[in-house]
């Protein structure tokens, strides 16, 4: 009997547990994909958020992720550079770029364009709300899209800058800043905000996640996520969340 209850009490050996670094606009449809593969799987699966760029340096200094969801393939491609085995490499979904505002404002929608400015948007004190475009994935596209745009030089000197895009997001929702740039996604997962309008594709890269597992040797549970990740039930949750099929990253589809 005693035997039988340690077995019972026994943690998860190493192969059922699996942790997953994911970029921050990733978190509320990563914690529901998990949620459903746990359902059906005995796999305990620990989700990670924060920046793709922080991320990634964790996973090149030792961290023990066995798969990683960047926000854009540069971070991913970088970490590869580091001498980190990429497994099953594959792009996963595709996201937008939007601009917001405090739900509590009165604000026409607005699609950022070479005509009106955002800046012509902002008082003379405010801010943008951007992810930090040295290294977060959404600010890099931001920065993109502004000059783009030609409004670049502009707003520079008057960006609020985030360490992740959830964090930029989060300035808009107490009101800290009236505008803000971040993914579609991220609009739609906020009762705090507004969208206001999508930026054109074709000011910025194109956003794709692409997802790997990492190391020479990923568990079964680590391997077994990774490809249900991609399955219809996978998706359909994505796509519930705003995200897009990789096929949809040149156009203007929702």
């Amino acid at each position: 009997m005693v035997l039988t209850l340690l077995a019972m009490v026994a943690p998860a050996s190493a192969d059922d547990r699996v942790e997953l670094f994911a970029a921050a606009s990733m978190t509320d449809a990563i914690d529901r994909a998990v949620a459903r593969f746990e359902a059906s799987h005995d796999v305990d699966v620990v989700p990670v958020y924060a920046a793709s760029s922080t991320l990634a340096r964790q996973i090149a200094n030792g961290a023990p992720a066995e798969l990683y969801i960047s926000a854009n393939v540069e971070w991913m491609d970088w970490l590869g550079e580091q001498g980190v085995t990429l497994t099953e490499r594959t792009d996963l979904v595709h996201n937008r770029l939007a601009l917001v505002a405090p739900t509590d404002a009165r604000r026409e929608p607005f699609t950022p364009d070479a005509g009106e400015t955002i800046a012509a948007r902002l008082g003379e004190d405010e801010r943008l709300a951007v992810g930090d475009p040295s290294h977060v994935p959404a600010g890099i596209y931001a920065r993109q899209a502004l000059g783009s745009l030609g409004e670049w030089e502009v707003l520079a000197p008057r960006l609020a800058r985030a360490d992740n895009v959830r964090a930029a997001l989060a300035l808009v929702e107490r009101g800290e800043v009236p505008l803000g740039v971040v993914y579609r996604t991220d609009a739609e997962a906020s009762d705090a905000v507004q969208q206001l309008g999508l930026f054109p594709s074709s000011s910025h890269e194109s956003i794709t996640y692409p997802i790997a597992a990492i190391g020479e040797n990923p568990s079964e549970g680590a391997l077994t996520l990774r490809r249900w990740l991609e399955s219809d039930d996978a998706m359909a949750i994505f796509r519930r969340e705003g995200f897009g099929s990789p096929g949809f990253a040149r156009s203007d589809k929702p």
